[in-house]
Parts: C-alpha cells; structure tokens; sequence
C-alpha cells in the first residue's frame, strides 16, 4: 500500500483581497454561543505559522484546498486551468460557505487544503466507507486503515470461517512502527499467523509514541501503545475461542471487526464507527447485541450499529423476527438490497452494483467503496435561487474530492468508477414545518434535477464518467449545530433546551469557556472532562416526541423518493407502549420502498445529571439567553480542534 499516492503539486491561492474581505466580517453561528463554541473546539486547526484558525481561515483553507485539487487533477491531465474564471468563482463559492448556505462534512472542513491530505491522499475527506469479508483478513486490514483515517466503515459476516492454528514454534520479533501503516501491518500478522499458518509473533511496542504526544499532520494526540496492546490480546482470544468452538463464524466476524474499531477509538487516533451486516436467518447476528445473553460483548459490541439486509421477497415475511429486537434496544435496522441495486430514487430504474453500507446508511456502497459527502441549509438560503446556488457549490466540492486518490490502489478502482458522492439537505423538519410537504417536495425535486446536472457538468469538463449516485439524506449533527438547523431529517428533542458540551480541563479551549464565565461543572462520568451548558432554541419546528413514527416512516419515503439516490439515514423514534404493536405493520408497509431504516424506542427513563440535552422553559432560555457571556475568541491560541466524529449524530455525542 503506497503512502504517498500522486501527491498534489499544484496549488490554488484566493486573491489576497477576497482573503481580507473575508477576515473582515463576522460569522454568525447557529443557536448563538454554541454553534461558535462546536466550531472552535472541533474544526479550528493550528496553522502551519503556530497561529490560531478562526471561521474565515478555515474557509479558507477548505476553498484553496478543493480549487487545489481540481487544479492538479487538470493540470496533470493536460485539461485546459484559467486562473482568472476560476478566481471568480472560488471567490462566491467562499462567500457561500462563510454564510453557512452549504458546508463540507466534518471531514472536509477537518482535513481539506491540510499537507496530510496534499501529500497522502483522499481517504481523510471521505466519510463512508465499507468492506465484504469474504477475505477476513484483507477486510480487517482495510476496515483499521480507514478507520485511522476518520472514515466510518460498514462490513458484513461473508466469511466462510477456516481452520484456525494456535500459532507455535519460536517467535519472530516485530517492531511496530510508529505510525497507521504500523499498527495495521501488525494486526495483520497476528491474523495470518492463526488463519494462514504464518510464524508467531513477538510484538516489540517501544517504538509508538507515549500518551498525550502529538499526532502530527493528521492532529489530535496519542494514548500510548496500550490499545494496540490490548487489540492484540483481543483478537487471539477470539480466535482462539472460534478454533474451540466456543464462538461461530458470526460471532467471530463481528467481533474481530468490533474489536478493531474499539482499539482505533480508544487509540485517540479517530472517533469513529462501525455497521455490521447479518441475515434475519442468523440467529447469532440477531442476538449480538443482548448483552444479557453476550455479557462479554459490551466492551466492544457499542462500536457498530447492527443491520439486517434484505435480500429476497421472502426476507419481508420474517420482518417479525427482528421487531422483539428493536423493542429491546432498536437493533437492527434494515436495509433493502433489491432496492438498492434496482433504484436511484426509489422508482427511477437505475443499476447499482453495491451491497454494503456506511454505519449512518445514508450510502449503499461497494467493497472497497468510499463515499464523500457535502451538505446543503434551505433555512439559511433565504430563497429558491440562493438555495440551488449552494447546491451547485456542494456538488462541486463532493465532485472535486473524487478527483485526488487514496493512498488504496482497490479503492481508487472503484471509486473511479463509480464517482459516488452524496450532496444532504439539513434542517428539513425546518422546511416541512414551515413551508409544507407541497412545497418541501417540489424544492427537492427540482433541486435534484439540478444536482444530476451539474455533477454530469462537472464531470465532463474532468474528463471522468459521471457519479453513479449524487444525493443523500445524512445525520449531521455537528455540522447542524454550525449552521443552526435540526440535523438531517431529525425533529429536535425540544424547542428550548440546555447543550451541554463536554471538553477537556485542561484545554486551551475549556480556560477560556471557564474564564470568559460560561456556566460549567466537572464532568460526572468522566475524569479531567468540564461541562459546559448553553442555552438554545431550535424555533418552531416541532419537537420529536410529538411526530408519529408513521410521519417519520411517511417522510423517509417521500425523501428516498424525491431527493436519495443514494440512502436516507434517520432513526425513526417511537412510543413503545402506544406506537410498539404496530411496528410489525410499519416495517411491512414501508420496508418496500425504501433503501434503508433504523428505530429507536422512546424511553421515560427520566433526567440524568449533566444529558447533553436538557429541556427548560421558554423564560429559563431567555433568562440563561441574558446572562449568556460574550467570548473572546480572538484570544485562544494553540488549541488543535478535535476532529470530527465519523456517527455525528446527536445520540453519539456524550
């Protein structure tokens, strides 16, 4: 695997006077303090001067970064680059995203125009990612790589099970290199010294970095080598349980690839996840995550949400299994094979060779397969017009980004064919709620319409094939909260509510919130962790509980059918003792024309300390909304933000 694949050596730099005009002004961040406060602990980066980024030098960054790309990729294919018209355009394109109308993901505004990606490739801008495991080893290998790339990676339980040998003889010492390809390489030889017959090894860690050391070009800090150490540890006992018969090839799968995922987050080298998908006719992949029945599992089982795939008519009629299950825990989701490989929007005909999915399912994919994704706010738009401009400058961004290759010569065959990008609409509850289901309709069928040709526009003038698929529904989270907007398809919690927000003591970021007099606490559940609560209002957009799982159901489908072509991810919450006997009917109504689909039960368990969120009165938020202090950002200074998590949805963030 090649490190440093087809670096970019040709740079785009704005005009100096766009760059001052955009210092100049000040942004105005969603759910006021908030949204300002995500921003600079998650996505303000060092700049390569020691400097302190604020939200016009990562706009910056991120529009000199994707003109970048695009630059190279022409240059390099000998296609026509004029400065000058692309100067214009990267100038508005600039303006667009500081106005929050269209945003990368987490990724991008995290890694766009960094050296890491400028010299290592694309995978760090991609968000979905997925892999059969047909070949467990080559899938382990795979699925670690890009998760310590910060992509979320979906896999499945292809693999047939082998003989497995209890390694023996005397051990070949390993010393493991300090970095990604490092500890990659040696889970691998842990695992072809039980599935293949390789040598035992001897693992020799002194070379990985000490806890709390620099990440450097990639950020964030280490953990030391005690994750990895404890991975290793993990795997052999798996293994070593699936050759006694203790474990079946399932169980064997999952956790192998649960395990890899739990050492990547535990490793501080990226928060991400996981989905895995099993057969309604597997009675193992059903019960993974009963933890009463797999006690041993919780350490592990969390890092991936679980999915059934249905892939016969037949599978319809044993939907009834799975419902005890969502009950229970909301495990699992569902995903519609025959509608994946059959429809772009559900009803337009239009092949698709993909089987597996990312852990959100907003994006079926291939082996191999990654996907980048861009998002796009109607509320901050304004109109109509404003509204199909930012959708033009986010098929741009999602389009250039499949220009640069990943450092995976399997990944970059795929990708090159497929050209999979995913554009999302956030705040849609917003627009229902305000303008209507006639009116939100016709906005995203004829925004559709407009994405298809700008992407084929895009594509054409690369001298590529255009993308297979183009739109989606994803999560957000994060990137909301910037913006201001419910995420995704998602009705908020509540209209008035407490955000809490959980940073580090002994941050640069948390002695600013602490000295600037944002109310906070030391964190309950957490050593060296302070919380901080802001007050926040999310308008008159109806709040979750108050939305029926049949609207939800009713929604996904209208957006799989006027908007996805890819996938639409949502968690569909429900009323276990009113809305619970009928989901067996939900699922058999709704199952048919849409791709994918997870639920969730709504639980009375009542507050607990310090909830991420909390609901309060309408006069408690203006009351706290008043005495809400103004912080000085100008004066935090060397603090790395800390990346983006892959499932930013709402329910990951603790």
């Amino acid at each position: 695997m090649a490190e440093g694949c087809c670096p970019v050596t040709e740079r785009f730099s704005l005009d100096s006077s766009v760059k001052e005009t955009l210092k100049r002004r000040k942004a105005e961040f969603g759910f006021g303090a908030f949204g300002e406060a995500v921003y600079y602990r998650t996505y303000s980066r060092l700049k390569p001067d020691g400097s302190q980024e604020h939200w016009p030098d990562t706009v910056i960054r991120v529009i000199e970064g994707v003109f970048s790309l695009r630059k190279d990729h022409y240059l390099r294919h000998g296609l026509a680059w004029e400065d000058a018209r692309w100067q214009e355009y990267a100038a508005e394109m600039a303006e667009r995203m500081f106005e929050m109308h269209w945003l990368p993901p987490g990724r991008g505004l995290w890694a766009m125009g960094t050296a890491f990606v400028y010299q290592r490739g694309s995978a760090a801008l991609n968000n979905c990612g997925a892999v059969d495991t047909d070949d467990l080893i080559a899938a382990a290998d795979w699925l670690m790589d890009m998760l310590m790339c910060g992509v979320g990676v979906g896999f499945n339980t292809a693999w047939k099970g082998t003989e497995v040998r209890r390694p023996s003889g005397e051990a070949k010492r390993f010393v493991i290199p300090d970095s990604r390809e490092g500890w990659v390489a040696s889970v691998r030889l842990l695992l072809e010294s039980y599935l293949r017959g390789g040598p035992r090894y001897s693992f020799d860690y002194s070379l990985i970095r000490p806890a709390g050391a620099p990440i450097k070009g990639f950020g964030g800090t280490a953990a030391g080598p005690e994750p990895l150490r404890k991975l290793h540890a993990t795997l052999a006992e798996i293994l070593e349980r699936y050759g006694a018969g203790e474990i079946d090839r399932t169980r064997c799968t999952v956790d192998v690839m649960n395990a890899i995922g739990e050492c990547v987050v535990a490793g501080n080298i990226r928060r991400s996840a996981e989905m895995a998908l099993g057969s309604l006719d597997d009675p193992t992949f059903l019960e993974l995550k009963d933890y009463k029945k797999y006690p041993e599992r919780q350490e592990i089982g969390w890092i991936s949400n679980n999915t059934v795939v249905l892939k016969t008519g037949e599978d319809f009629e044993k939907l009834s299994r799975i419902v005890p299950h969502i009950l229970e825990n909301g495990e699992p989701g569902i995903l519609n094979r025959i509608n994946v490989q059959r429809y772009a929007r559900y009803g337009d005909l239009s092949p698709d060779r993909a089987w597996l999915s990312n852990p959100c399912a907003e994006i079926p994919l291939e082996s191999f397969e990654l996907c980048n994704l861009s998002e796009v706010f109607p509320s901050r738009c304004g109109n109509e017009k404003a509204f199909l401009r930012a959708l033009e400058f986010a098929t741009f961004y999602a389009s250039t980004v499949t220009l640069h290759p990943t450092h995976r010569p399997e990944t970059n065959a795929v990708v090159a064919r497929n050209r999979r990008i995913g554009v999302s609409i956030s705040g849609i509850a917003d627009l229902l709620d305000r303008r209507g289901a006639a009116a939100l309709t016709r906005l995203l069928r004829k925004g559709y319409a407009h994405v298809r040709h700008l992407n084929r526009h895009w594509a054409e003038e690369a001298g590529v094939p255009a993308s297979l698929r183009v739109t989606t529904v994803k999560p957000s989270g994060t990137i909301s909260q910037l913006a201001g907007v419910s995420s995704g398809m998602n009705f908020p919690p509540y209209r008035y509510a407490i955000r809490r927000m959980r940073v580090g003591s002994e941050t640069k970021i948390a002695a600013l919130l602490k000295e600037a007099g944002v109310p906070h606490e030391p964190d309950r559940y957490s050593d060296s962790t302070t919380v901080f609560e802001f007050p926040i209002d999310q308008g008159k957009t109806r709040e979750a509980a108050s939305v029926s799982a049949w609207e939800q159901f009713a929604l996904l489908a209208m957006l799989q059918r006027e908007w996805s072509d890819n996938m639409v991810s949502c968690t569909i919450s429900f009323d276990p003792e009113k809305e619970g006997p009928q989901l067996e009917q939900m699922l058999a109504l709704f199952a048919p024309v849409i791709k994918s689909a997870s639920l969730l039960p709504r639980r009375p368990g009542g507050a607990y300390p310090q909830m991420p969120y909390e609901r309060i009165s309408e006069s408690e938020y203006r009351r706290r909304a008043a005495q809400m202090p103004t912080i000085d950002w100008s004066r935090l200074s060397g603090h790395e933000g800390v990346g983006s998590r892959y499932c930013s949805d709402e329910a990951c963030e603790l």
